[in-house]
């Protein structure tokens, strides 16, 4: 019974802290914040938000080895805490881990999208997760221009030098010889020239755009017309403009809007191979 009262009372005075927490945080004093989330955590230490707050306010002094620590402490106690998976993304993309980074940040979007789908938390996760995801495809694909272009240039060197030894070997140059070298090199451009294009932007296939924004889609839903949109703004069109389908002019209900998961689907596979599409509009 004691015992009881006694946790009760600590809990009470945990979320006190907290809120003392929130108000130094929203006057921009981090340090106090810390400080007041960090007592409530010593009362309450298996309370998630107390975590992701102050990793918040690690986060907004750059001190990102510490967003990283309470933000895997906040996971552990709450494997599905949005804030605390778009932290710890955040936090590995400054070290350059792209890889685990990308993998926190998709898995914060996915729990978003399930939690709230228009949330402003959403809009700001995809942002950050395209951002490091054409980041990491900078890297690779200068990498891999790198390494096509070496390769290139050896492979014409072969060429060239045998095309020279051919030569020595005979007093002159005839016309055919001189075609063949000439049209090996123009297919060893083509091969080359193959082998970059995923890397060189194009635009994008307009089935996986969006009317209205007119962005590559991040969560398409149909419309009953069966006109696909990108979710949050079919919404905010239906709530600042009227309920009505753009396209069709028909009535439209946001209930009646479903998941276009091919689509969905589709542009996961384009962008799995053309990551440049994240920056890239339509």
């Amino acid at each position: 019974m004691v015992t009881g009262a006694v946790s009760a009372m600590a809990a009470n005075q945990a979320e006190r802290l907290k809120e003392d927490g929130n108000s130094c945080f929203k006057k921009e004093r981090f340090g106090a914040a810390i400080d007041a989330y960090t007592e409530a955590i010593t009362l309450s230490p298996k309370v998630p938000v107390y975590w992701t707050n102050r990793a918040l306010c690690h986060m907004k002094r750059k001190d990102w080895t510490r967003v990283e620590e309470d933000c895997r402490k906040a996971i552990h106690l709450d494997h599905n805490s949005v804030k605390a998976h778009y932290m710890l993304g955040l936090a590995l993309l400054q070290r350059q881990e792209y890889a685990d980074g990308v993998k926190q940040l998709q898995r914060a979007l996915d729990l978003g999208r399930c939690a709230n789908p228009t949330g402003y938390m959403v809009e700001e996760i995809w942002e950050e997760l395209a951002k490091a995801k054409y980041m990491e495809w900078e890297l690779v694909s200068a990498t891999r221009s790198w390494e096509l272009n070496s390769l290139k240039e050896t492979c014409e060197a072969a060429l060239n030098h045998q095309r020279a030894l051919d030569m020595s070997r005979t007093e002159e140059s005839s016309e055919e010889s001189y075609y063949s070298h000439t049209e090996r090199l123009k297919a060893l451009d083509r091969v080359f020239e193959k082998a970059a294009e995923d890397d060189k932007p194009t635009e994008v296939p307009d089935y996986l755009c969006c009317n209205i924004t007119l962005e590559i889609f991040r969560d398409p839903v149909i419309s009953p017309s069966g006109v696909t949109y990108e979710r949050a703004a079919i919404l905010e069109h239906i709530n600042k403009v009227g309920k009505f389908d753009p396209i069709t002019r028909e009535k439209l209900d946001p209930s009646k809007l479903v998941p276009n998961l091919a689509i969905k689907e589709a542009v996961a596979a384009y962008l799995e191979k053309h990551v440049w599409a994240y920056k890239v509009g339509c």
